[in-house]
C-alpha cells in the first residue's frame, strides 16, 4: 500500500471512530434524558420512596391517630384543597391535614374524554399497585380513572394522577414536598392493612349554598348524586360504600341479589335501611338544599377556564413569576402550567 493510500486509510478509520463515538455519546445522552423524564429528580437506583417523617408521626399521635390506621382523601376543585383524613381512636375518620393545591386543570365538572384537560370528579379507590415512586412528577398515585361507572358511560382517558410539580393537564398537582408527605401517609396506611383508600373528588365543598349557586349548571344532577356521598361522610365521619347502578353512584345500599353488575341498568330493590339518626340528619341536609335552591341565585360561568390554584400559591405566582415559583415548588423546576390562567382566579367571587 502506498504512503498516500495508508494515510487515506488511517484518516477514514479515524473518521469512523469519531462518528461511532459521537453516536455513542448521543445514545448515552438520550438515555440520560429519558431517565430524567421518567424519574424527574427521583433516582430509583439510589433512593427509596419518601417515608413517614417523625414530625408527621408525632402530629398523628397528637390527634389520636396511628400511622398504620386507614386513610381517606378528599379533593375540592373550587377551593383548590386536598384533605387527608385518618381513623382516630374513636374509630371514625378525623381530619389530619388540609393541603393547599398548587394546580388543577379544566373546569368544574367531570372528565369525560381524553384531551379535555378535565381533572376527574367522583369516587375512586387507590391500591398499592397504583402508587408510583418513579413518577415524571416526583412521586404520584393514580386515581383509577375511568372507574366502573365512567367506563360504562364511555368516558375515556388514562393516567389521571395526584402528583408533584405545579403542572396539570387533567391531574391534581401538589408541590413536591406536599406529595412526598401525602405519598408517605397513604403508603404507610396501605402497608398497615388497608387494602385500598378512597378518594372523593368534588367540584367544590358541597354545602347547600354552593349547590344552589350552580343549580343551573348542566352538571348539577351529577353533583347532586355526589352530594349524597359527601353528606354521609360529613354526618357520620365514616367512609361511604359506593355502588353504581342506574347510571349513577349509590351509597350505603345493599341490594336484592347482591351488588349490581351493570352500572347502566336500573338499580335493584334495596334491602337495608340506614340508622334512623343518620337518616334523619341526611334528610335535614336535603331540606337545607331545597330551601337554598328556592332562594339562591345561580352563578354560571360561560367562559372557558383552565382550572385553578390555591390563593396562597397564586400570591407567589403574582409576586415572583412562574419561573421563580417553579423552582420553589418542584426540585426539577418543572414549569407552571398555563400561569396566565392560574392568575385569573375565576372563583374569587365564590369564596
Amino acid at each position: 500500500m502506498s504512503t498516500s493510500a495508508k494515510s487515506g486509510f488511517v484518516a477514514t478509520k479515524l473518521r469512523d471512530i469519531m462518528i461511532a463515538s459521537a453516536r455513542a455519546a448521543a445514545v448515552v445522552g438520550l438515555c440520560a434524558s429519558l431517565a430524567a423524564c421518567t424519574s424527574m429528580g427521583f433516582d430509583s437506583a439510589s433512593k427509596e420512596p419518601p417515608k413517614l417523617s417523625s414530625k408527621v408521626a408525632a402530629a398523628m399521635s397528637a390527634k389520636g391517630m396511628k400511622p398504620e390506621s386507614p386513610v381517606l382523601v378528599r379533593i375540592f376543585k373550587q377551593e383548590s384543597e386536598l384533605e387527608v383524613w385518618k381513623v382516630d381512636k374513636t374509630g371514625n375518620y378525623a381530619l389530619f391535614k388540609a393541603y393547599p393545591m398548587c394546580r388543577w386543570s379544566g373546569k368544574l365538572g367531570p372528565k369525560t374524554k381524553s384531551g379535555d384537560r378535565q381533572a376527574p370528579e367522583g369516587f375512586y379507590h387507590v391500591s398499592s399497585s397504583m402508587l408510583n415512586p418513579n413518577s415524571q412528577y416526583y412521586v404520584s398515585f393514580n386515581l383509577g380513572y375511568p372507574n366502573r361507572l365512567e367506563s360504562a358511560l364511555g368516558y375515556t382517558g388514562e393516567a389521571l394522577m395526584v402528583h408533584g410539580a405545579c403542572s396539570s393537564s387533567g391531574c391534581y398537582a401538589m408541590t413536591d414536598a406536599q406529595i412526598g408527605e401525602i405519598y408517605a401517609i397513604v403508603e404507610r396506611a396501605l402497608k398497615g392493612g388497608q387494602d385500598r383508600f378512597q378518594v372523593q373528588a368534588y367540584p367544590f365543598r358541597m354545602t347547600a349554598k354552593n349547590m344552589a349557586a350552580y343549580k343551573n349548571d348542566p352538571n348539577f344532577p351529577f353533583w347532586r348524586t355526589l352530594k349524597d356521598g359527601y353528606d354521609y361522610f360529613e354526618v357520620t365521619r365514616r367512609q361511604p360504600t359506593v355502588s353504581v347502578c342506574g347510571r349513577r353512584y349509590v351509597f350505603n345500599t345493599e341490594f336484592a341479589g347482591g351488588e349490581p353488575a351493570d352500572p347502566l341498568a336500573a338499580c335493584p330493590p334495596a334491602v337495608n335501611q340506614l340508622d334512623p339518626q343518620v337518616a334523619s340528619r341526611l334528610d335535614a341536609e336535603k331540606q337545607k338544599l331545597d330551601v337554598a335552591m328556592a332562594g339562591g341565585t345561580s352563578s354560571v360561568m360561560n367562559a372557558y377556564v383552565d382550572g385553578g390554584m390555591h390563593p396562597s400559591f397564586r400570591a407567589i405566582l403574582k409576586n415572583s413569576g412562574a419561573k421563580d415559583m417553579a423552582g420553589r415548588v418542584s426540585g426539577t423546576k418543572y414549569p407552571i402550567s398555563r400561569p396566565e390562567a392560574a392568575l385569573a382566579d375565576p372563583f374569587s367571587g365564590a369564596r
